[in-house]
C-alpha cells in the first residue's frame, strides 16, 4: 500500500510539474514549413508519408513553443489528376505530428492554407491546386488553329481557311481533352499551415527562452 501511494505520488508531482510547464499554441496559428518530400498527382499515392522542417520558430508570450527545426510529419490523402481542360489538378495533404529536435512527439491538428508556388491556390478545405490550363496549351491551341487555317486556305481558298481552321483546333483541343493535368509540391516548396485545434506543449521540452 505505501509502495502504491508512494507511485501516486510521484505521478501527481511529475503531472503537477507539466501543468505548471504546459503552455497551449492557439487554434489559427501559422506554421511556416519547408517541404522535404515531393508529392505528386502522377507519382505519389493516397497514404503516401511525407516531411517538413519548421523554419519559422513559434513563439508564445516570450517562449519559443516550435523551434525552427523541428519536423512536421503527415501523410497524402487525396490526388486529383482530371481530363479536363478547365479542371485543376488537387492534392490534399494531412499533417499528423510535430517532432521537436530532442525527439519529442506532438499530435498536430493543421491545415494547408497557402505555398510559395506562383499560379497556384489552396482553396478553403486545404486542397492545393495545380494551374491546370496553362497559357502553353493555349498557345498550342491557337498554334494548331493557325496551322490548319493556312493548309485549309492553301487547299480550299476562303472556306477553306475556316474549315481548316476549325479542324486544326479541334485535333488540339482533343489531345489536351485526353491529356492529364498533373500537380507537383516539389520538394523544398514553403508551406503555410494553419493550427485547427489549439496544441498544448511543455515549455521546457519546447525550448523555452531559446
Amino acid at each position: 500500500m505505501k509502495k502504491l501511494l508512494a507511485t501516486l505520488g510521484v505521478v501527481l508531482l511529475a503531472a503537477c510539474a507539466w501543468a505548471q510547464n504546459a503552455m497551449s499554441v492557439p487554434e489559427g496559428t501559422p506554421l511556416k514549413v519547408k517541404l522535404q518530400t515531393t508529392i505528386s498527382t502522377f507519382s505519389s499515392k493516397v497514404g503516401d508519408p511525407f516531411q517538413g522542417k519548421i523554419t519559422d520558430p513559434v513563439v508564445i508570450d516570450g517562449k519559443t513553443m516550435i523551434p525552427a527545426g523541428a519536423t512536421v510529419e503527415g501523410r497524402v490523402t487525396r490526388l486529383n489528376e482530371p481530363r479536363r481542360i478547365k479542371g485543376k489538378p488537387t492534392i490534399s495533404i494531412f499533417p499528423e505530428h510535430i517532432i521537436l529536435p530532442d525527439g519529442q512527439r506532438f499530435m498536430l491538428n493543421a491545415v494547408l492554407v497557402d505555398t510559395d508556388i506562383p499560379g497556384t491556390d489552396v482553396n478553403e478545405e486545404g486542397q492545393f491546386k495545380g494551374t491546370g490550363h496553362e497559357r502553353r496549351d493555349q498557345i498550342e491551341v491557337a498554334g494548331g488553329a493557325g496551322a490548319g487555317m493556312l493548309l485549309g486556305g492553301l487547299i480550299g481558298g476562303g472556306p477553306g481557311v475556316l474549315i481548316g481552321g476549325a479542324v486544326g483546333a479541334g485535333a488540339t483541343t482533343t489531345h489536351w481533352l485526353v491529356q492529364r493535368r498533373s500537380a507537383v509540391l516539389p520538394s523544398g516548396t514553403g508551406l503555410v499551415l494553419e493550427l485547427s485545434r489549439p496544441m498544448t506543449m511543455s515549455t521546457m521540452a519546447a525550448g523555452a527562452g531559446q
